[in-house]
């Protein structure tokens, strides 16, 4: 079979399942589930891999909600990752029930060219992107050891082949103090909340001589029970974030200072502790990327290589990108103007626009599966520009 006729019909088994893939995104986006509790989407999503002919693993990785399903054996093995987790007091506001459907549906929609040309498709089950980075827990425990190519879609307000995310480290912070009348005997109190705040203040300091790509942001979580007695204890989550992981750390260190000079002047004693779970940048993958771009356009979508806005964030894929060559492409499921992680986003990730989107992000997916199976010289391009970009971040270092 000629590779444009197999383009076409691995878009027409997207096409035969739309109705399907429609309720599932909707019925995920309906049940929002927080990391690591997403079972229902789990449950899912796998039962109707299953019943298009995958095989299931669940609770891979010994984490309960994170599954491998194939189709398929050996190599080449293409993995698309799938997240399903939602946010805190805003269901899918970052529309990861899109990314879950158009993951499922890809996968589904690859198997004609695993069946022409051999290796494997993967779809895996990715929980806990928001809050708790399961990407990275999996990465460290091998389930990414054995794949070639892994790939993602994410909604956005534009249709954009490449991500820009940064390095990303969580730090979360207790100040110490004594507590006092704030009036009758204020001198013999230790004022934590002092402490948080002076913190802040010398952190918008820092914020005037760190690289324009780097972030610093945090929240206070407690600040004390009342006014009328010196508070002793406060606590915060910050979030330190930079291109690279070279500079991330001098930045870390930056940081922390800041503590550490807030703890000395106020006499509060200082607590910190840095997540075990680090966010790498994120390694985009050209080839990988001008392959999508490709698919996309055929499907009359009018697509960028990147991010005119030179928007940044983080994501758990840098982590996965760094050990084998990725793509996380966003696909515009509403107006520009529109926030990601808003209300309004959440509504558009249920919204027509965002199923269409979406399902042509699967379709754009699948074909690009079929470029890479049906010629292994593009695999092998896609592979040594990986190489090139790992030697590279090693010499700049």
């Amino acid at each position: 079979m000629e590779i444009e006729q197999l383009k076409r019909q691995v878009c027409s088994e997207i096409d035969a399942r739309h109705q399907q893939l429609t309720e599932l995104a909707l019925k995920i986006h309906s049940n929002p589930e927080l990391g690591f509790y997403e079972v229902k989407a789990v449950g899912w999503l796998t039962q109707f891999l299953e019943e298009n002919g995958f095989s299931i693993e669940r609770g891979i990785c010994e984490l309960s909600t994170a599954f491998r399903a194939s189709y398929g054996k050996g190599r080449p093995a293409i993995a698309i990752l799938a997240e399903y987790d939602a946010l805190p007091g805003l269901g899918h506001a970052c529309g990861h029930n899109l990314i879950a459907t158009s993951a499922t549906g890809a996968g589904i929609a690859s198997k004609p060219a695993i069946d022409q040309f051999g290796g494997s498709i993967m779809v895996i089950g990715t929980p806990a992107e928001e809050l708790y980075g399961g990407k990275v827990i999996m990465a460290n425990k091998g389930a990414f050891d054995n794949v070639d190519i892994a790939m993602m879609v994410h909604p956005g307000i534009r249709d954009v082949a490449t991500t820009q995310a940064l390095a990303c480290h969580n730090l979360e912070i207790e100040f110490f103090g004594k507590a006092a009348h704030a009036a009758s005997r204020p001198e013999a109190g230790i004022n934590a909340l002092e402490a948080m705040l002076q913190s802040f203040t010398a952190i918008n300091s820092l914020r005037q001589h760190i690289k324009s790509t780097a972030r610093i942001h945090g929240i206070i979580t407690d600040g004390g029970q009342a006014a009328n007695i010196v508070p002793v204890h406060s606590a915060g989550i910050f979030l330190v974030r930079a291109e690279d992981n070279a500079y991330l750390e001098e930045l870390k260190q930056k940081v922390l200072n800041c503590f550490i000079a807030a703890s000395t002047a106020s006499g509060a004693e200082l607590k910190y502790k840095w997540d075990e779970v680090s966010y790498a940048p994120m390694l985009n993958n050209l080839n990988l990327a001008q392959l999508f771009i490709q698919n996309m356009q055929s499907l009359g979508r009018d697509i960028v290589l990147s991010d005119p806005s030179g928007a940044v964030g983080s994501t758990d894929m840098g982590n996965v990108s760094q050990i084998v060559p990725s793509i996380h492409p966003h696909v515009q499921i509403t107006e520009e103007d529109i926030l990601i992680h808003s209300p309004e986003f959440a509504l558009a990730a249920a919204s027509e626009v965002g199923i269409k989107g979406i399902l042509d992000a699967a379709k754009a997916l699948s074909m690009t599966v079929v470029d890479l199976l049906a010629n292994p010289e593009t695999i092998s391009r896609v592979r040594e520009e990986f190489t090139g970009s790992l030697k590279n971040n090693v010499t700049e270092r």
